[in-house]
């Protein structure tokens, strides 16, 4: 079983979760967002359940707290909703929220945690998703503005920012795939949203820096693309994949272009003078957070562009049909360290799996998750032996929590979460590491 002693001196570990995940996203003055409208909508989520109450953090923040210091946690990685600071996404601030994010920040360093707050995790305000949300170039001065409104009143106690949480999801897996909010499928509106998502990022970043906040960060997802085949059509079709969801965000931070692929693809349909804006997109961060999950193994097929599928792999699967390939995460620590963010610091700032875990006899036999951590662990350990500035790892997920599209089956936490009563149980895993982080 690994130990914190394995790891470098100073090597940090912490959980990771999401405001309109656990928060109750009805309580507190905060407004409207397009989670809340696309629940709404008959077909997009499982059961139509939405954040409304979720894990109800927000009147049951002191005690989530204290299991993360009580688990031996050295940082939380925790993020603030928009609407609940600005409830129509600019204009007025809601007192309440900036409250309890003035609390929750305050409550972790009493307990000695390291807060790493993510400025946006998905819940964009509704008035501006009618306004275009993330279509329309002004979401990055409005996301400019929630920032430094957020940050005036925090940034003077936060460890660690990062700007926008997997920029692919906001912005790809949301516009052309549909599958979370605002649930559009459109190649134009893709395009748009990606590019916005990037130059938000970077608009932000460079108010921040005014601000005179430091470490400013970037977190992308990363998939690692598994050709079906040896064909030429499915290798093509793969390294396709790998643009669109790895390389066109890496690429525009580090290298101020997207990759080729990409822009043949998306070029009638990128917003005008977008070739312009790569100085404020690759405005200098600080570190690199990689999240990261799984592969996908990539089948050519005929059809328009991106003209793949991904099939079904031989490898055990999680909660989610996801593969457990942790060679993946260490494929990208490297990566992301020789071919894009150099010595920088990396942290993973997500990693972890689903599992359809129950309470029996007040307690939760996760063991599966034991071993998906333990290799994953592994797998960072054998990046930073090559090498590789990695120095912390979040694990996903502190709770049980609202897993978007697919409502509140899916378990990803540390600690169940009964739904019904809010009770909070930890499961093995998080005995295992509190073991693991005392020793």
């Amino acid at each position: 079983m690994y130990k914190r002693s394995d790891f470098p001196d100073g090597f940090l570990f912490g959980a990771s979760t999401a405001a309109y995940q656990i928060e109750g996203h009805s309580f507190g003055g905060a407004g409207r967002t397009h989670w809340d409208d696309f629940a709404a909508t008959p077909g997009n989520v499982v059961r139509a359940e939405d954040g409304a109450v979720a894990c109800d953090h927000y009147h049951r923040w002191e005690e989530d707290l204290d299991l993360i210091r009580d688990g031996g946690f050295d940082a939380y990685r925790f993020s603030a909703s928009w609407a609940r600071v600005l409830p129509e996404g600019r204009g007025a601030v809601n007192a309440e929220g900036l409250d309890f994010y003035d609390k929750l920040v305050d409550g972790m360093l009493e307990r000695g945690i390291k807060p790493m707050l993510t400025l946006y995790h998905w819940e964009l305000p509704s008035a501006l998703a009618d306004l275009g949300g993330w279509r329309n170039r002004d979401v990055a001065s409005w996301f400019a503005d929630y920032a430094e409104v957020l940050m005036g009143r925090l940034g003077d106690r936060i460890w660690k920012t990062a700007t926008i949480n997997e920029l692919w999801c906001v912005s790809f897996l949301s516009h052309f795939l549909g599958i979370h909010a605002p649930g559009v499928r459109d190649i134009r509106a893709a395009a748009r949203a990606m590019h916005h998502v990037m130059l938000a990022h970077g608009t932000a970043t460079q108010a921040l820096r005014a601000m005179g906040v430091g470490d400013i960060g970037a977190v992308c997802n990363f998939t690692y693309a598994q050709p079906a085949s040896g064909s030429p059509e499915d290798i093509e079709a793969a390294a396709t994949f790998d643009d669109y969801y790895n390389n066109f965000f890496m690429s525009g931070f580090f290298h101020k272009k997207y990759p080729e692929r990409i822009v043949t693809a998306m070029k009638d349909h990128l917003p005008a003078g977008w070739q312009d804006d790569f100085d404020v997109i690759g405005t200098p961060v600080d570190w690199l957070g990689v999240n990261y999950y799984t592969r996908e193994i990539i089948k050519a097929v005929d059809g328009p562009w991106p003209a793949h599928t991904s099939i079904e792999g031989p490898l055990p699967k999680t909660q989610m049909g996801w593969e457990i390939y942790p060679e993946g995460l260490l494929h990208f620590l490297r990566r992301c360290h020789t071919d894009y963010s150099g010595d920088l610091p990396l942290y993973v700032t997500e990693n972890g799996m689903a599992n359809p875990d129950l309470v029996i006899d007040g307690k939760v036999d996760d063991v599966v998750r034991i071993d998906y951590l333990a290799r994953h662990f592994d797998a960072a350990k054998q990046a930073i032996a090559e090498g590789v500035p990695l120095e912390g790892y979040f694990v996903w997920s502190l709770m049980d929590n609202y897993e978007w599209a697919l409502g509140y089956e899916k378990r990803f936490g540390l600690i169940h979460v009964d739904f019904d009563t809010l009770q909070r149980t930890p499961k093995a895993s998080y005995l295992a590491l509190q073991a693991a982080l005392a020793s």
